[in-house]
């Protein structure tokens, strides 16, 4: 079931409700800086995994 515009509004409308105008940039940036370390770390385990292919052969 995808998520569609509408749902998106209403999840914006309720998080605003919920967090208040002063808390959501707060909050985003924090979810931004946890995505930016996880494709960070999983870049790191994917360069592991290549590494040792590598030196398999």
């Amino acid at each position: 079931m995808p998520i569609g515009p509408g749902s998106l509004i209403v999840i914006a409308i309720v998080a605003l409700l919920i967090f208040g105008p002063k808390k959501l940039p707060e909050l985003g940036r924090a979810a931004g800086d946890t995505l930016r370390e996880f494709k960070k770390s999983t870049r790191g385990l994917a360069d592991d995994d290549d590494k040792k292919k590598e030196e398999d052969k």
